[in-house]
């Protein structure tokens, strides 16, 4: 009876520092209440009206008081302690996830810590155009202040000579030692904000893949083109076309004046292997350059297709040269109209009278 007694005893004093412990939390929490409930105004006030984006992380380990800290040293809070007690009031102390955030001095407090507690949601856009060539996205990269990492980190992993996945090389048909000009594809993405260059490398790559699908490459491979002849030719009709709706037809005559063994001739072929050049990456040429840029890229000095792609084509441009429409032209200028389209001929004469 004793030995029950004394058990009861025991498991009566276990249940009492329990509660007891409850009753030190809740006096706790009850007088961070009553402090917070006058500095309303302080916790919905913002550290100033800045929006611009801070990238914040939070790493694992981190305490709130030292979350609060770095949030105060960054600019985005301007009391720690009111920080570190607001998390505790609503038990985010707990919920504060480790990550990479975006952060802005015009949020309040109650915002940044809530923000903090989902590291998956923060995320940022970032655009390629069609027809950019690899230096435009390493600039671009540069020009975005949410990345971690620079456009020459970007170019180390995608740019020529540096090593890539076999079954991507394989599928591209990538000589060695080529860059992935042409396959990294232009999109508007929504990135993670711990993308690494690895990681976005990876998913341009993997969306140009979905994209151009199963289909094209046989349908090219049953016109003898390896997906990399076509991404190389297709480079050219996306920076020589205006409209994508003149896309096959310019690509059709690209294709006519390979079949008979005619150089290509192709403006954008010149700009690519000048560089840059007058503040751009497509400089304005004249005449002179059709024979004084020496690149195995000027179509005017070189038969064939040029070593490699000359920028990242987009999809229609993709299909543009796989399913050409068909003609007899084999030359093409802008218009008069000065409207972005071509007009189109079959012999010199026509198209020398096609001029303005």
């Amino acid at each position: 009876m004793a030995v029950l007694l004394l058990a009861a005893g025991l498991c009566g004093g276990l249940v009492l520092v329990a509660a007891g412990r409850q009753i030190i939390s809740a006096a706790q929490k009850f007088i961070i209440q009553v402090s917070l409930a006058g500095r309303q105004d302080e916790l919905n006030r913002p550290a100033s009206d800045d929006q611009t984006p801070v990238r914040f992380t939070v790493t694992i380990g981190d305490t709130p008081a030292l979350i609060a800290q770095r949030l105060h040293e960054a600019g985005l809070v301007i009391d720690p302690g009111l920080f570190v007690d607001y998390v505790r009031l609503y038990d985010l102390d707990r919920q504060l996830e480790a990550g990479t955030y975006f952060l802005r001095a015009a949020q309040t407090i109650p915002e940044i810590a809530r923000a903090l507690t989902d590291s998956a949601s923060s995320q940022f856009t970032f655009r390629i155009l069609e027809g950019w060539r690899l230096e435009e996205i390493a600039a671009a990269i540069d020009a975005t202040p949410f990345f971690s990492f620079t456009g020459t980190d970007f170019l180390a992993v995608a740019g020529p000579g540096t090593p890539q996945d076999d079954g991507f090389i394989a599928y591209a048909g990538l000589p060695p030692g080529a860059s992935l000009e042409g396959f990294l594809y232009p999109d508007t993405y929504q990135l993670p904000a711990d993308v690494t260059p690895t990681m976005l490398r990876d998913i341009l790559l993997q969306e140009f893949q979905e994209r151009v699908g199963v289909q094209i490459p046989l349908d090219a491979a049953a016109q003898n083109l390896t997906l990399f002849e076509v991404v190389t030719l297709a480079s050219i009709t996306e920076r020589e076309a205006v409209h994508a709706d003149e896309q096959p037809l310019i690509a059709g005559v690209y294709r006519n004046r390979l079949a008979i063994g005619m150089r290509l001739e192709a403006d954008p072929t010149v700009q690519y292997g000048i560089g840059y050049r007058d503040g751009s990456w497509w400089p304005n040429i004249t005449a002179s350059d059709y024979r004084n840029a020496i690149s195995p890229y000027n179509t005017y000095l070189n038969d064939g297709l040029p070593p490699g792609p000359i920028a990242n084509p987009g999809l229609d441009a993709i299909r543009a040269v796989v399913y050409p429409t068909p003609s007899n032209y084999h030359y093409f200028r802008a218009d008069c109209r000065s409207d972005g389209y071509h007009d189109f001929a079959v012999t010199f004469q026509e198209h020398l009278a096609n001029g303005c």
